[in-house]
């Protein structure tokens, strides 16, 4: 029996995104969620708080009660960026409204303004400008944006204002604050909930009122009987929780349930029963068909003893996970994500990072859709490859992809795609590229893949015509030790010809590095920046990030220390959430002493920046201390029949 014939229709189901998460774009998990009760005949409705917030706190009216927050600090403690504020208050109020306006693409003649460098108040974020005058033209951006980039020059400005407001409401108002890792170190492996608790005993600041007001007046609007939080990340926990809280305050017969990111990887052994006071039920993993059995149970169709992957606080008071047996939703049948509801003429085009790929993250609203669910290879060891969202790999057809995508656009009339993957499958990529073109559906799109040798320039060439712009790979450590012990799949002259076809087919192609895995050495990591150097040289890459590599306990270093060379420090006893966990490396080497010189060079070497040099240079270590790469100078180049 079809699932829409078990579900009353009176029941209404709100999805919620909470602060915070991304402006320039909603997160799509409320998308999946909403797309597919409404496939199942479900009354379903969704909002995002994150992006409502924001736009609640930069108004004239929201900075005039950040000023009254601010007044009322004693003057010792003002920062400096709450003291340039409270002195430049007129001009930050008169421009808010029309700067938001501009990057919300509302109003694109005030980049000539903007950019003039005369209308915004420069707050200390400003400064960071400095740094790229190297020539002393007295135009630190012209290297970045030229003669013709105005409205980037613009947009990258009226981010550095937001960024000093955002600096303000940390400083003056709430010093959990940020645009992305909101109070995040109240959940992100917290052993306990001891801290989140106190912080939601605590008197609420403006920002918690703000959205507590938000919250109720979309309660209001839509009347559900349940709601939905969504909690990708540790910076958007606290808010759910006050959300909850709010809810639970107002509204206590209102059925609460969380999911999502967060809860997949850091939950999974939960016993604190106070989580429950906030709310009713906690699904891991693909929401689908947990969400089913909870609508069933709401409606009295089921026990609670048959709910799917869900912990509830049982008639004792302790924590109970329920995981009545029953197959997920196949990828196929999961339905197209919808927009509907979500204002999408609101979010924020912001370009914060330089970086060209990490500006596809903040630039622009991109439609957020999977080629397959979880990751076909599911190998590396320092991934979560034990957990449902990488391990269960299901593909849907070409067909049933571009059907979705051309939904999407009907929907939204926006033609850029993020395929969120975790690694696409070429084969799948290739086959929707083929049906792209069939159907003659222009659209452009980017996603992230593994570097294999199944990427020929064939198909890099295909996929550039489908409407490829970018890739993301990742190279992690370049040192095929290091790969092999990561069992990565890959060698590093294999990315290079990999990444060297995409480029040539006109794809930005961005590398993911990491330092600091398991028995990386000194040694290790100069030679990993030389191979690195060579590839921005031969034109493979053309844009990079330094990450330091975190062990997780969902992860084969963290279940298998002893394989990787490593001890891993005991942790305490988890009521709440377990994820990160320390490490002993018997090699010793100071990774903190490499990541400053990593970061520098990968930025200068985005910008055609020293690349000719040693990499030795980068690194502040004491004279004679950095050993010279072994790597051959030409190695990439040879790789590439050079």
């Amino acid at each position: 029996m079809p699932a829409s014939s078990l579900l009353a229709p009176s029941l209404r189901v709100l999805s919620l995104i909470p602060p915070m998460t991304q402006l320039n774009t909603p997160y799509p998990s409320t998308a999946y969620l909403t797309g597919f009760l409404r496939s199942q005949g479900v009354d379903a409705v969704q909002e995002d708080l994150a992006l409502a917030l924001v736009l609640a706190l930069f108004t004239p009216e929201g900075l005039s009660q950040v000023q009254d927050c601010a007044l009322v600090q004693p003057e010792s403690e003002r920062t400096a960026c709450v003291n340039y504020f409270l002195d430049y208050f007129e001009r930050y109020q008169s421009t808010i409204a029309p700067t938001i306006a501009f990057l919300q693409g509302r109003d694109s003649t005030l980049s000539h303004r903007i950019a003039g460098r005369g209308f915004l108040p420069e707050g200390p974020r400003f400064a960071s400008l400095d740094a790229y005058d190297d020539d002393g033209s007295g135009d630190p951006l012209a290297w970045a944006f030229g003669a013709l980039g105005q409205q980037d020059r613009a947009r990258h400005l009226a981010t550095l204002y937001l960024n000093d407001l955002a600096d303000v409401l940390r400083d003056a108002v709430d010093s959990r604050f940020e645009f992305v890792r909101y109070a995040e170190q109240l959940a992100g492996s917290q052993a306990t909930f001891e801290p989140l608790a106190q912080a939601l005993a605590a008197a609420p600041t403006l920002v918690d009122e703000t959205l507590q007001t938000l919250t109720l007046e979309v309660i209001a609007k839509h009347q559900p009987q349940l709601v939905l939080l969504s909690v990708p990340f540790p910076g958007a926990v606290y808010a759910a929780f006050r959300m909850a809280q709010t809810i639970k305050a107002h509204h206590p017969h209102i059925r609460i349930g969380l999911g999502g990111g967060f809860v997949n990887t850091e939950l999974r052994e939960l016993t604190e029963p106070r989580v429950f006071d906030y709310v009713d039920f906690i699904s891991l993993d693909s929401g689908e068909r947990p969400l089913l059995a909870l609508l069933e149970h709401l409606q009295g169709k089921r026990s609670v003893q048959r709910l799917v992957r869900t912990f509830v606080r049982n008639v004792s008071g302790g924590v109970q996970y329920m995981n009545w047996a029953e197959p997920d939703v196949p990828f196929e049948e999961v339905g197209t994500p919808t927009w509907d509801g979500l204002p999408l003429d609101r979010y924020l085009s912001l370009l914060d990072m330089l970086n060209p790929m990490h500006r596809l993250w903040s630039d622009g609203r991109w439609n957020k859709l999977t080629v397959a669910h979880g990751c076909y290879w599911k190998k590396c060891s320092f991934c979560d490859v034990s957990l449902d969202y990488i391990s269960r790999y299901e593909t849907a057809s070409a067909t049933t992809l571009v059907d979705r995508i051309e939904q999407i656009v009907a929907e939204t009339g926006q033609t850029g795609f993020h395929f969120v993957d975790e690694a696409a499958p070429p084969k799948a990529l290739k086959a929707l590229a083929q049906e792209l073109l069939r159907r003659k559906v222009h659209i452009s799109w980017w996603g992230n893949i593994r570097f294999e040798k199944t990427f020929t320039p064939e198909l890099a060439e295909l996929l550039a015509e489908s409407g490829c712009i970018a890739m993301s790979g990742g190279l992690e450590v370049a040192s095929d030790r290091l790969l092999n012990l990561m069992k990565k799949g890959v060698s590093v002259e294999q990315v290079a010809q990999v990444t060297k076809a995409f480029s040539e087919s006109g794809i930005l192609v961005h590398a993911y590095l990491m330092y600091g895995f398991p028995t990386q050495t000194l040694q290790d990591t100069v030679d990993a920046l030389e191979y690195v150097r060579q590839l921005f040289e031969n034109g493979c890459i053309q844009s990079g990030f330094f990450h330091r590599f975190a062990c997780t306990v969902h992860s084969p270093v963290g279940k298998n220390p002893a394989d990787y060379g490593v001890q891993v420090v005991p942790l305490p006893e988890v009521s709440f959430a377990k994820n990160d966990i320390a490490f002993i490396d018997p090699t010793g080497t100071d990774h903190d002493a490499l990541g400053n010189g990593l970061k520098k060079a990968i930025y200068n070497y985005m910008h055609g920046v020293g690349v000719e040099q040693d990499v030795r240079q980068w690194f502040e270590l004491p004279k004679g201390k950095c050993p010279k790469t072994t790597v051959p100078r030409h190695k990439i180049a040879k790789a590439l029949g050079g």
